[in-house]
């Protein structure tokens, strides 16, 4: 089965001198926006699955990277397959890309855990809802995928509604999926995405 994330892959997260200067621009760029950052991993945490929610908008993908250059995060994403068509495949890898068949969404959740248990280091952002259209329920590939990995789960968030974004608590599944979602969504009720259109109940 073919992993995810190249073993050689190297995004602008960790191009020496560019990560420095485009989080000089991250920050000036959320300023100007009027927005803020908030909270940090734990301490010598390297491998984890951030849940990127809400996901209501194109916009969410560059705040996304610029809250992450903001909080020094090196991450990988996960979008379709359609994103990385050419000539935008490579600048898309580089941004730190994952494409994903829909079609092959079960094998990616294993493809996913086993890549995450072999790195030495590995952050992967996952949208729980999967798509930008409104949804009533979430999609749990990120949670099985930090499950299977062995990893825990990051809360991290977009609210357009008070224009902060950042890292909130740190779950680690328990294999109950009812009972961590429930403490997961409980997080995210009042948080709105760009198009107001995030609903996690």
């Amino acid at each position: 089965m073919q992993t995810p994330v190249p073993k050689t892959a190297r995004t602008m997260f960790t191009t020496p001198g560019i990560n420095t200067l485009l989080r000089i621009i991250s920050l000036i760029i959320l300023k100007l926006c009027g927005w803020k950052t908030r909270g940090a991993l734990p301490p010598g945490l390297k491998k984890c699955v951030l849940i990127a929610a809400p996901h209501t908008s194109n916009w969410d993908l560059p705040f996304t990277l610029f809250v992450a250059f903001a909080l020094r995060l090196d991450i990988y994403w996960m979008g379709k397959a359609e994103l990385f068509s050419p000539p935008f495949r490579g600048i898309m890898m580089w941004l730190g890309g994952i494409p994903v068949e829909r079609s092959a969404a079960g094998n990616m959740v294993e493809a996913s855990a086993q890549t995450i248990r072999h790195a030495e280091k590995l952050m992967l952002v996952v949208s729980p809802e999967g798509t930008r259209s409104k949804v009533l329920y979430w999609k749990s590939g990120f949670y099985h995928i930090a499950s299977a990995a062995e990893v825990p789960v990051v809360m991290a968030y977009l609210d357009y509604g008070r224009k902060v974004g950042g890292l909130g608590p740190v779950l680690y599944p328990t294999g109950n999926i009812e009972k961590d979602m429930i403490v997961i969504k409980d997080f995210y009720k009042n948080m709105r995405g760009k198009r107001d259109l995030f609903h996690a109940d």
